[in-house]
Protein backbone atom coordinates (compact mmCIF):
# COMPACT_ATOMS: atom_id res chain seq x y z
CA UNK A 1 0.00 0.00 0.00
CA UNK A 2 1.23 3.36 -1.01
CA UNK A 3 2.42 5.72 1.97
CA UNK A 4 2.24 9.30 1.89
CA UNK A 5 4.79 11.65 2.19
CA UNK A 6 5.60 13.10 5.24
CA UNK A 7 5.19 16.36 4.55
CA UNK A 8 1.74 15.66 3.38
CA UNK A 9 0.98 13.41 6.27
CA UNK A 10 1.91 16.85 8.45
CA UNK A 11 -0.07 19.12 6.30
CA UNK A 12 -3.41 17.03 6.84
CA UNK A 13 -2.21 16.63 10.87
CA UNK A 14 -2.29 20.60 11.11
CA UNK A 15 -5.48 21.06 9.11
CA UNK A 16 -7.27 18.31 11.14
CA UNK A 17 -5.75 20.41 14.30
CA UNK A 18 -6.66 23.98 13.10
CA UNK A 19 -10.42 22.40 12.73
CA UNK A 20 -10.30 20.84 16.34
CA UNK A 21 -9.33 24.25 17.70
CA UNK A 22 -11.45 26.29 16.13
CA UNK A 23 -14.37 24.18 17.00
CA UNK A 24 -13.35 24.16 20.80
CA UNK A 25 -13.13 28.26 20.41
CA UNK A 26 -16.38 28.09 18.68
CA UNK A 27 -18.45 26.28 21.03
CA UNK A 28 -16.56 27.86 24.25
CA UNK A 29 -16.25 31.14 23.02
CA UNK A 30 -19.29 32.10 20.22
CA UNK A 31 -17.77 31.75 16.80
CA UNK A 32 -18.79 35.76 16.36
CA UNK A 33 -16.06 36.35 18.51
CA UNK A 34 -13.62 34.03 17.52
CA UNK A 35 -10.88 35.33 15.15
CA UNK A 36 -8.74 33.20 12.53
CA UNK A 37 -5.75 35.00 14.25
CA UNK A 38 -7.29 33.58 17.91
CA UNK A 39 -7.53 30.14 16.49
CA UNK A 40 -3.56 30.41 15.25
CA UNK A 41 -2.57 31.27 18.67
CA UNK A 42 -4.42 28.61 19.87
CA UNK A 43 -2.66 25.88 17.96
CA UNK A 44 0.60 27.59 18.06
CA UNK A 45 1.16 28.90 14.18
CA UNK A 46 1.29 31.84 12.31
CA UNK A 47 -2.22 33.29 11.29
CA UNK A 48 -1.02 33.16 7.50
CA UNK A 49 -0.29 29.29 8.07
CA UNK A 50 -4.21 29.09 8.80
CA UNK A 51 -4.72 30.59 4.88
CA UNK A 52 -2.70 28.14 3.60
CA UNK A 53 -5.21 25.33 5.02
CA UNK A 54 -8.55 27.67 4.69
CA UNK A 55 -8.71 30.76 2.58
CA UNK A 56 -11.47 32.04 5.41
CA UNK A 57 -13.10 31.40 8.91
CA UNK A 58 -16.72 30.31 6.37
CA UNK A 59 -14.26 27.99 4.94
CA UNK A 60 -13.59 26.42 8.73
CA UNK A 61 -17.20 26.55 8.93
CA UNK A 62 -18.10 24.44 5.96
CA UNK A 63 -15.04 22.18 6.62
CA UNK A 64 -16.04 21.39 10.09
CA UNK A 65 -20.23 20.60 8.79
CA UNK A 66 -19.13 18.58 6.14
CA UNK A 67 -16.75 16.53 8.17
CA UNK A 68 -19.95 16.05 10.49
CA UNK A 69 -22.25 15.13 7.52
CA UNK A 70 -19.56 12.92 6.07
CA UNK A 71 -19.39 10.77 9.33
CA UNK A 72 -23.13 9.94 9.47
CA UNK A 73 -22.65 9.29 5.82
CA UNK A 74 -20.10 6.47 7.03
CA UNK A 75 -22.44 5.42 9.93
CA UNK A 76 -25.56 4.87 7.66
CA UNK A 77 -23.11 2.73 5.42
CA UNK A 78 -21.81 0.86 8.44
CA UNK A 79 -21.96 -2.67 8.40
CA UNK A 80 -23.82 -2.61 12.23
CA UNK A 81 -26.70 -0.88 10.13
CA UNK A 82 -26.59 -3.83 7.54
CA UNK A 83 -26.26 -6.48 9.79
CA UNK A 84 -28.80 -4.97 12.15
CA UNK A 85 -31.30 -2.87 10.75
CA UNK A 86 -32.86 -1.97 13.86
CA UNK A 87 -29.51 -0.59 15.22
CA UNK A 88 -30.37 2.46 12.85
CA UNK A 89 -32.73 4.21 14.72
CA UNK A 90 -30.09 4.26 17.79
CA UNK A 91 -27.22 4.92 15.81
CA UNK A 92 -29.04 8.16 14.46
CA UNK A 93 -30.36 9.45 17.67
CA UNK A 94 -27.24 9.03 19.64
CA UNK A 95 -25.36 10.81 16.34
CA UNK A 96 -27.44 13.72 16.32
CA UNK A 97 -28.00 13.91 19.73
CA UNK A 98 -24.84 13.23 21.98
CA UNK A 99 -23.05 17.06 21.45
CA UNK A 100 -26.30 18.97 21.14
CA UNK A 101 -24.04 22.05 21.77
CA UNK A 102 -22.17 20.92 18.52
CA UNK A 103 -25.27 20.23 16.60
CA UNK A 104 -26.73 23.89 17.54
CA UNK A 105 -23.81 25.45 16.17
CA UNK A 106 -23.42 23.67 13.00
CA UNK A 107 -26.94 25.00 12.80
CA UNK A 108 -26.20 28.34 12.74
CA UNK A 109 -23.06 28.19 10.73
CA UNK A 110 -25.21 27.09 7.89
CA UNK A 111 -27.69 29.74 8.39
CA UNK A 112 -24.36 32.33 8.26
CA UNK A 113 -22.83 31.06 5.50
CA UNK A 114 -25.91 30.22 2.83
CA UNK A 115 -27.50 34.09 3.89
CA UNK A 116 -24.19 35.20 3.11
CA UNK A 117 -24.09 33.50 0.28
CA UNK A 118 -20.04 32.52 1.25
CA UNK A 119 -18.28 29.38 -0.70
CA UNK A 120 -21.33 28.03 -2.45
CA UNK A 121 -19.07 25.02 -3.98
CA UNK A 122 -18.69 23.89 -0.34
CA UNK A 123 -22.53 24.59 0.41
CA UNK A 124 -23.30 22.40 -2.73
CA UNK A 125 -20.83 19.65 -1.77
CA UNK A 126 -22.53 20.04 1.71
CA UNK A 127 -26.17 19.61 0.38
CA UNK A 128 -25.32 16.58 -1.98
CA UNK A 129 -23.80 14.70 1.08
CA UNK A 130 -26.78 15.43 2.95
CA UNK A 131 -28.72 14.08 0.14
CA UNK A 132 -27.10 11.36 -0.11
CA UNK A 133 -27.81 11.01 3.55
CA UNK A 134 -31.49 11.09 2.83
CA UNK A 135 -31.68 8.39 0.29
CA UNK A 136 -29.39 6.06 2.29
CA UNK A 137 -32.45 6.76 5.51
CA UNK A 138 -35.45 6.32 2.72
CA UNK A 139 -33.53 3.27 1.58
CA UNK A 140 -32.96 1.55 5.16
CA UNK A 141 -36.63 2.52 6.41
CA UNK A 142 -38.38 1.36 3.10
CA UNK A 143 -36.53 -1.91 4.35
CA UNK A 144 -37.88 -1.58 7.44
CA UNK A 145 -41.45 -0.66 6.35
CA UNK A 146 -41.75 -4.02 3.81
CA UNK A 147 -40.94 -6.02 6.92
CA UNK A 148 -43.73 -4.61 8.51
CA UNK A 149 -41.80 -2.84 11.29
CA UNK A 150 -42.34 0.63 10.74
CA UNK A 151 -45.98 2.36 10.18
CA UNK A 152 -46.54 2.26 6.19
CA UNK A 153 -46.45 6.02 5.58
CA UNK A 154 -44.02 7.91 3.21
CA UNK A 155 -40.14 7.41 4.49
CA UNK A 156 -39.87 10.95 4.71
CA UNK A 157 -42.58 11.15 7.48
CA UNK A 158 -40.41 9.07 9.82
CA UNK A 159 -37.04 10.70 9.11
CA UNK A 160 -38.76 14.49 8.95
CA UNK A 161 -40.38 13.24 12.71
CA UNK A 162 -36.63 11.97 14.06
CA UNK A 163 -35.19 15.49 12.74
CA UNK A 164 -38.07 17.68 14.77
CA UNK A 165 -37.06 15.31 18.30
CA UNK A 166 -34.09 15.73 17.71
CA UNK A 167 -34.45 19.80 16.99
CA UNK A 168 -36.85 20.17 19.88
CA UNK A 169 -34.43 18.04 22.55
CA UNK A 170 -31.41 20.65 21.53
CA UNK A 171 -33.79 23.46 21.66
CA UNK A 172 -34.42 22.45 25.68
CA UNK A 173 -30.85 21.90 26.25
CA UNK A 174 -30.42 25.49 25.12
CA UNK A 175 -33.25 26.86 27.01
CA UNK A 176 -32.20 28.90 30.18
CA UNK A 177 -35.68 27.99 31.59
CA UNK A 178 -36.24 24.54 30.49
CA UNK A 179 -32.50 23.47 31.13
CA UNK A 180 -33.16 24.07 34.98
CA UNK A 181 -35.82 21.71 35.04
CA UNK A 182 -33.85 19.28 33.47
CA UNK A 183 -32.07 18.42 36.70
CA UNK A 184 -31.35 15.10 34.89
CA UNK A 185 -30.18 16.04 31.63
CA UNK A 186 -28.34 13.09 30.72
CA UNK A 187 -31.28 10.59 32.09
CA UNK A 188 -33.74 12.87 30.08
CA UNK A 189 -31.96 12.59 26.98
CA UNK A 190 -31.35 8.71 27.14
CA UNK A 191 -35.36 8.83 27.53
CA UNK A 192 -35.63 10.79 25.04
CA UNK A 193 -33.70 8.58 22.33
CA UNK A 194 -35.53 5.38 23.89
CA UNK A 195 -38.59 7.02 22.38
CA UNK A 196 -37.22 8.31 19.27
CA UNK A 197 -36.45 4.35 18.68
CA UNK A 198 -39.76 3.05 19.08
CA UNK A 199 -41.49 6.22 17.10
CA UNK A 200 -43.09 5.20 14.23
CA UNK A 201 -42.98 1.21 14.79
CA UNK A 202 -45.76 -0.43 13.67
CA UNK A 203 -48.13 -0.78 16.18
CA UNK A 204 -50.80 -3.83 16.77
CA UNK A 205 -54.64 -2.03 16.39
CA UNK A 206 -57.54 -3.56 17.68
CA UNK A 207 -58.74 -4.34 14.19
CA UNK A 208 -56.09 -6.75 13.93
CA UNK A 209 -56.29 -9.13 16.67
CA UNK A 210 -58.83 -12.64 15.76
CA UNK A 211 -62.39 -12.50 16.42
CA UNK A 212 -62.85 -8.28 16.56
Amino acid sequence: MHKEPRKVREFRRREQEILDTALKLFLDQGEDSVTVEMIADAVGIGKGTIYKHFKSKAEIYLRLMLDYERDLNELLHSADVDKDKEALSRAYFEFRMRDPQRYRLFDRLEEKVVKGNQVPEMVEELHKIRASNFERLTLLIKGRISEGKLEDVPPYFHYCAAWALVHGAVALYHSPFWSNVLEDQEGFFQFLMDIGVRMGNKRKRDTDVPGN
